[in-house]
C-alpha cells in the first residue's frame, strides 16, 4: 500500500461514504455526474437531486468516487466516476502516491496543456454517451411539505403503538402488585 503518512487509516477506501452520505445519495451523484458533468456543481444543485449537500461535500464524494485527488482532467466530462475510481483503486507503482486511498500529484502542477491533454484522452476512454447521458432522470425529492406530513403521520402511529406498549407494561404491573396482595402465584411466560 502506497501512502502518503503512515497514520492514513486503512478504513477509508475509494468509494467509502464522506460523513452525511448514503448509499443512495452516492447514487444519485454518480448519476447527477454522468448526466451534468463532472465540477458542474452549480447544475447538479439547481436540479435539485441532492438537496442539503454543498459543492465542498459534492466535490469530496467525487474525489473519493474517482479514487483520486485531483478532478480538473475530468472537468465537464460525463463519466461514471466509480468505473475509474475501480481502475485508480488498481494502479500500483512507486509513482503512485495515496492519502486516504486516493492518488495524489506529487509532482509538480500540471500545465493548463497537461491537463487539457488527459480531459481530451479521458473523453475518448470514459466519457458516457450522450444518448445515455442524456436520457438519465434524476430524482427529485419529495416535496418537503408532503414529506413533513408523512413524518407527521408516521410519528403519530410510532406514539399510538409506544401508547399501547406502555399501557400493557402498567396493566402487567398492576396484575403483579394484584397477585402479590391476594397471594396468587402465575406461572412466568
Amino acid at each position: 500500500r502506497n501512502v502518503v503518512r503512515s497514520n492514513d487509516s486503512a478504513s477509508l477506501w475509494n468509494c467509502t461514504l464522506s460523513p452525511g452520505w448514503t448509499l443512495d445519495e452516492v447514487q444519485v451523484l454518480r448519476q447527477a455526474l454522468m448526466k451534468l458533468g463532472v465540477g458542474n456543481w452549480m447544475k447538479i444543485i439547481e436540479s435539485e437531486c441532492l438537496p442539503g449537500k454543498t459543492i465542498a461535500q459534492m466535490n469530496l464524494q467525487t474525489q473519493r468516487m474517482l479514487g483520486q485527488q485531483s478532478t480538473a482532467e475530468f472537468n465537464g466530462l460525463h463519466i461514471d466516476a466509480l468505473q475509474i475510481g475501480e481502475l485508480n483503486s488498481k494502479r500500483q507503482g512507486p509513482e503512485i502516491r495515496r492519502k486516504n486511498n486516493c492518488i495524489v500529484n506529487t509532482g509538480g502542477k500540471l500545465t493548463r496543456e497537461e491537463v487539457e491533454s488527459r480531459r481530451l484522452a479521458h473523453r475518448e476512454k470514459f466519457e458516457v454517451a450522450q444518448e445515455v447521458w442524456s436520457a438519465i432522470e434524476l430524482p427529485k425529492p419529495d416535496n418537503p411539505l408532503i414529506l413533513l406530513d408523512k413524518k407527521r403521520e408516521e410519528l403519530k402511529s410510532l406514539q399510538a403503538e409506544l401508547d399501547d406498549v406502555v399501557a400493557r407494561i402498567a396493566a402487567a404491573e398492576q396484575a403483579s402488585i394484584s397477585d402479590q396482595n391476594t397471594g396468587i402465584k402465575r406461572p412466568r411466560e
